[in-house]
């Protein structure tokens, strides 16, 4: 099966190959970490703790584990934490919010490089967050008798229509697993119908509820309020996670109701670091002044500084981690990827905050989180730019409407929580599993 495996992943990337080259000369995309990822070379285990290996696809999946690593970390202090990640902003925010950790790529699911970095990580536990099922690594765990974990697990609509059709491959992978957690009910019967064993699954909740900041007031998001000078006064907007055409809608509607409302301030953060520049230099276009938290940062600090971004009334934060910490300055916050095909961002963390937020109508990823939100009447949905700029213009002019409707977001995010803790005992006991086979064997 491994090689029949490996032969079908070679053809993919001779298939692919002249994008990923592309890639990597034009936009300078996966250049690093090769011998991680082709050959599994990843941190050998040096001690005899135990060792708990994370997988997280992205910056989504790394800031998802913060709160359940601290968690974990003081019910079981002994622990030793390695992180992997697929991309290399992942990557980039995993090494900047665990610094005390271990971290790496995720090798590639060649069976020689699977095998290669389960030997030598030596891990408890993996635990998998949401939904990574590489054919190869899952039976490499499996062979080591490494215990398998999948948790905060969901699976659309899409990508359970896509796995039906390869159940006999499902039912055998999903056997494998001791432990698969799910946010709800409907991803456990997906689970169900996929062959997974029943007694296996666990419905939790999402850890995306938990460990949320509610504070505006916290320290990141107060020096990201006085970097770009923001005033008490201001209305902030902002439209996170964006793709294109999302960022040009936002600025048209912007400039047409910054002409009665002045007081209005806009932060755009893009989805994706590639296209920082590429926004900025829209952003110029269509006739606005603009500050970028990155190229800004290193060269102006104190009331200078201050002073010169309340001349640009267009920010973009164009730095990676940040847009959580960010969503605490929103009065007005529109979750972006929902007006292209991406299903939909986090609207979860804005919610925590009490933003009046909005996103459009293709939220598919966030399916649970949106169909709360709206049945509390606590977020908008907007299917194309009017909608967007009518919305906008009376959560500006209706401010106790607006503060109402942050409020119920608020509420609906705290009465959700508490996965988290359940998390953390799966993972605990998947550790006591592995060290009495230890001890046993």
């Amino acid at each position: 099966m491994s090689w029949l495996i490996n032969a079908c992943y070679v053809l993919l990337l001779i298939a692919v190959s002249p994008i990923l080259l592309y890639r990597i000369v034009r936009m300078g995309k996966y250049r690093e970490g090769w011998q991680q990822k082709l050959l599994g070379r990843l941190p050998l285990r040096e001690n005899d703790r135990p060792r708990v290996w994370f997988h997280a696809v992205s910056v989504g999946e790394v800031l998802l584990l913060d709160g359940l690593i601290q968690q974990l970390i003081r019910q079981s202090p002994d622990v030793d934490i390695l992180i992997s990640t697929t991309t290399s902003t992942g990557q980039a925010v995993a090494k900047t919010r665990f610094p005390k950790h271990q971290v790496c790529y995720f090798p590639l699911d060649f069976s020689w490089s699977v095998a290669a970095a389960i030997a030598r990580v030596q891990s408890s536990a993996i635990v998998l967050v949401e939904l990574e099922l590489w054919p190869n690594f899952i039976r490499s765990a499996a062979r080591r008798q490494v215990p398998l974990l999948l948790i905060n697990g969901r699976i659309g609509e899409r990508s359970f229509r896509g796995y039906r059709r390869i159940r006999p491959l499902m039912s055998r992978l999903l056997a494998k697993f001791q432990t698969l957690a799910v946010q709800n009910e409907t991803y456990a019967d997906r689970l169900r119908q996929l062959g997974a064993p029943d007694e296996r699954i666990h419905v939790t909740g999402s850890i995306k509820f938990d460990n949320l900041q509610t504070d505006r007031r916290n320290s990141r998001t107060l020096a990201i309020r006085e970097w770009f000078g923001l005033r008490d006064n201001e209305v902030v907007w902002i439209a996170g996670s964006t793709q294109d055409p999302e960022e040009a809608i936002v600025l048209d509607c912007y400039a047409k109701l910054r002409v009665e409302h002045p007081e209005l301030r806009l932060i755009i953060v893009p989805r994706h670091k590639e296209r920082f520049d590429e926004v900025a230099r829209l952003i110029e276009q269509k006739g606005h002044v603009t500050t970028r938290r990155s190229t800004t940062a290193a060269n102006a600090t104190g009331a200078n500084a201050t002073q010169s971004h309340r001349q640009a009334p267009v920010c973009l934060l164009d730095t990676l981690g940040e847009l959580s910490d960010c969503w605490g300055l929103a009065d007005i916050a529109f979750v972006g990827g929902s007006l292209t095909q991406r299903g939909g961002q986090n609207m979860i963390e804005p919610a925590a905050y009490g933003a009046a937020v909005l996103f459009g109508p293709n939220t598919w990823n966030f399916r649970d989180a949106v169909d709360g939100l709206l049945a509390n009447h606590a977020a908008n949905v907007v299917r194309n730019a009017d909608e967007m700029c009518e919305t906008v213009q009376h959560l500006i002019e209706q401010p106790h409407e607006r503060m109402r409707v942050g409020a119920k977001a608020q509420r609906f995010v705290t009465e959700q929580q508490g996965a988290t803790a359940e998390t953390v005992q799966l993972i605990t006991a998947a550790i006591g599993t592995s060290r009495r086979r230890r001890l046993a064997a």
